[in-house]
């Protein structure tokens, strides 16, 4: 039994033709005994398009009231096109606080594990109508890789409106090649990967890939293909040549470690000294107050931080001090901060809580 997450953007979304052959690709595989969600965007454009506006607006209030006229348009005609071939849907609406809280994280892990149990498809959506620029995924590719993590699943297919990763934008150079298959994603430098979207969307072509390097962290593989192709999901659920297809990287992240890079919003950032910086870096040690040379913003116990030195990220952590109190305590030494802060910890940020960028 495999584990399968598909993913379609708003392009993919607006077109009942694909969301009828992703349907019948899941009801083929549910019956093998695979389990499948799908992270489905198009609430706004499906609303956009009932309310016949052309462009998708950018003001925050527009969109969720879109959202809120295409949200249960988009579900019914997924809970419908499944139910034609006996496969029962649920719908789950996240916004990125239900991931970047831990109890929120595992609460959601826990509900998608429960309706996978039970043979449901669960059908994943941002909830735009509640959503704000500060708890927005910005787009659903964010999503759909954090929920492939979630659940544990062995391949992240996002489906789109090209045939996969191209050298260069192939509607403007004749000579870009389709990249079949990417082993490190520092084989992508040399390419020209874009941001264009269309006029319903809000990811693009970089956006996937950034997807498919957070779930190449959590040891999943990433297949990018084209939506309009059936046959291309068919072949990338297989595991032949289909699209672009990310391996995943060879040492996995805990689940704690995956849920702090990739889902919890830092607060600030810690500026370290050289020492320290090479410490965690090459030790995999804790972070010591004497170690700290600054501190940027405002954040309490146990948030998450950045950790910075010499302007480039080091990591990311939770913090066992508060802004105030480790710019008492910066550059002493464990007992002198212990001193002056009784109540906290000797480390500023402990290595069970901290993961290098």
């Amino acid at each position: 039994m495999a584990r399968f997450v598909i993913k379609l953007g708003s392009a993919m979304a607006s077109h009942d033709e694909v969301l009828s052959s992703v349907s019948d690709e899941v009801a083929a595989r549910r019956a093998a005994g695979d389990d499948v969600v799908i992270v489905s965007s198009g609430a706004i454009a499906r609303g956009l398009l009932a309310l016949r506006r052309p462009t998708r607006p950018t003001a925050i209030e527009e969109l969720q009231a879109a959202s809120a006229v295409g949200q249960g348009k988009l579900y019914r005609l997924w809970d419908e096109t499944l139910a034609a071939r006996e496969v029962e849907a649920a719908q789950v609406l996240l916004t990125s606080f239900d991931l970047s809280v831990r109890a929120h994280y595992l609460n959601a892990r826990q509900t998608l594990t429960t309706l996978l149990d039970w043979g449901v498809v669960p059908v994943v959506n941002e909830n735009d109508t509640t959503a704000t620029e500060e708890i927005s995924f910005s787009d659903n590719d964010f999503l759909a890789a954090q929920v492939a993590i979630l659940v544990g699943a062995q391949l992240l297919v996002v489906l789109t409106d090209t045939e996969g990763v191209y050298s260069a934008d192939p509607r403007t150079d004749p000579h870009a090649r389709l990249v079949g298959e990417v082993v490190a994603f520092d084989e992508l430098d040399a390419l020209d990967i874009g941001h264009n979207t269309g006029p319903m969307g809000t990811g693009g072509m970089r956006s996937k890939v950034v997807a498919a390097e957070i779930a190449a962290a959590g040891g999943i593989e990433t297949v990018i293909c084209s939506g309009r192709d059936p046959q291309a999901l068919r072949a990338a659920l297989d595991g032949e040549p289909a699209g672009t297809r990310f391996r995943a990287g060879g040492a996995r992240y805990s689940s704690f470690k995956l849920w702090l890079k990739y889902a919890r919003t830092s607060r600030g950032t810690i500026r370290v000294d050289a020492g320290a910086a090479r410490a965690l870096r090459e030790g995999g040690t804790s972070l010591l107050p004497v170690g700290v040379a600054g501190v940027e913003g405002e954040f309490d116990v146990g948030d998450a931080v950045d950790v910075a030195w010499d302007g480039t990220l080091v990591g990311k952590g939770i913090v066992n001090y508060s802004a105030a109190e480790l710019r008492r305590v910066a550059g002493l030494k464990s007992a002198e901060a212990l001193a002056r802060v009784p109540r906290a910890s000797e480390e500023a940020v402990h290595r069970d809580y901290f993961v290098l960028a």
